[in-house]
């Protein structure tokens, strides 16, 4: 039979079928109902089986309740019939609508007249987990209501993170997908193609920055580089010198005055000393058959012509990386393309993989250019050929490459 709740007792909850990730564990249940004494009926609860306890604490009104709301309260049963905010407003739902506020994060029982069943339901719609009747209320559905709204309540703040986190990532993903390079070669008879990897898991920026841009004069300049580390300040460092590459390239620089500057913008914007990054730049002449060579730490490109299998140009005399040495120069080189020809600019993660799985030595570039020969033999060009070259460099290796892995590919058809 219905007995007294005193101002707070432990009860044993009976609950067959509850959710289990409140098994064992103790819940505390705050009533707020209007009885003065603070008894209102509930029946007393039968021995749960798996020794889960109830905790049960009473308010006589509202402002009770906000004291006794601390944060080990799991759930809330608020009388419908309250007096105060429902006996002066317009709004029969307004002690739970003042619940609610109180206690966003805790799980919200509402308790009503059968007589009052549509008023009940709509509590459930603005807020509350479940909703009970005062004449049938027992023991084991008080537990299993206590139960159930703490657990619905978990899964909704589970899925409201989960909700903020998916919004969160396609918000980040626009971002980058932004940030990354959309090269300008309008009125170029180059074709351009590039695959990048980023090694951050779930991201689609690294370190690693390239871009491709056509200037008034007809000038093709392309640029591949490579910041150390791989977080997020990485890839926005690397974004930085891209957008100030590009600045720079369609203001006139080129060589070495375009790379001091550069360096210049990596020490202002790098978060320590130790921070560095490789370049590779090609400014190609509008006649397409030759090129001027740069690189500051960086692989030198590989170049395929023709009927002849692909070489890497020959470059000894480059400068270091930007970053190390605050007064280092770096030579432009002249290079000869000829007619036809095909330019594959890569960073270190394309070479730095192993070669046949963990433990086997490193890919290196003599076994890039072999790999990449063996490819064009097999008539693979542009898009395809660089995204078979990034797979198979990932296959050797054994699985996913830690490295940022970003290439680009610059052809010219005709001799």
């Amino acid at each position: 039979m219905p007995v007294p709740v005193p101002r707070q007792r432990i009860v044993s909850a009976e609950a067959p079928g509850a959710v289990p990730a409140a098994t064992g564990t103790d819940l505390t249940l705050l009533v707020v109902e209007d009885d003065p004494a603070g008894a209102l009926a509930v029946p007393e609860m039968l021995d749960d089986v798996d020794g889960t306890r109830v905790r049960i604490r009473t308010a006589r009104n509202l402002t009770e309740a906000e004291r006794l709301l601390t944060d080990d309260v799991h759930c809330v049963l608020v009388d419908l019939a309250l007096p105060g905010p429902r006996a002066t407003g317009d709004d029969p739902l307004a002690p739970l609508h003042h619940i609610l506020r109180l206690a966003p994060r805790h799980a919200v029982l509402a308790l009503a007249a059968s007589a009052d069943a549509e008023l009940a339901a709509e509590a459930v719609r603005v807020g509350a987990q479940d909703h009970l009747f005062r004449e049938e209320l027992d023991g084991r559905l008080l537990s299993r209501a206590i139960r159930y709204a703490v657990e619905r309540k978990r899964a909704d703040a589970v899925q409201v993170k989960l909700t903020e986190s998916r919004l969160r990532a396609q918000e980040n993903a626009r971002l980058e997908r932004g940030l990354l390079p959309t090269p300008l070669l309008e009125g170029s008879d180059l074709r351009f193609a590039a695959r990048y990897r980023p090694g951050r898991s779930r991201a689609l920026l690294g370190g690693d920055f390239y871009d491709t841009v056509r200037t008034p004069d007809g000038t093709v300049h392309a640029m591949i580089g490579d910041v150390c580390g791989h977080g997020p300040d990485e890839a926005a460092l690397g974004v930085e010198l891209r957008i100030a590459w590009r600045a720079l390239t369609f203001a006139g620089l080129c060589g070495d005055e375009l790379l001091s500057t550069l360096q210049k913008v990596l020490e202002h914007e790098r978060e320590s000393e130790e921070i560095f990054a490789t370049l590779c730049t090609v400014d190609i002449a509008p006649d397409g058959r030759r090129a001027g060579l740069c690189l500051a730490g960086h692989p030198a490109p590989l170049i395929a012509r023709k009927d002849r299998p692909a070489r890497l140009l020959p470059y000894e005399d480059g400068g270091p990386a930007l970053g190390l040495l605050p007064r280092a120069r770096w030579p432009r080189r002249q290079v000869e393309l000829g007619g036809a020809w095909s330019l594959l600019m890569y960073t270190d993660g394309l070479i730095e993989g192993r070669s046949a799985g963990p433990g086997s030595p490193r890919l290196g570039q003599d076994g890039m250019v072999e790999m990449i020969n063996r490819q064009l033999a097999e008539g693979l060009r542009g898009e395809e050929l660089l995204e078979a070259a990034v797979a198979e460099v990932r296959s050797l290796n054994g699985g996913e490459l830690t490295d940022d892995v970003a290439v680009l590919a610059l052809e010219r058809a005709r001799g």
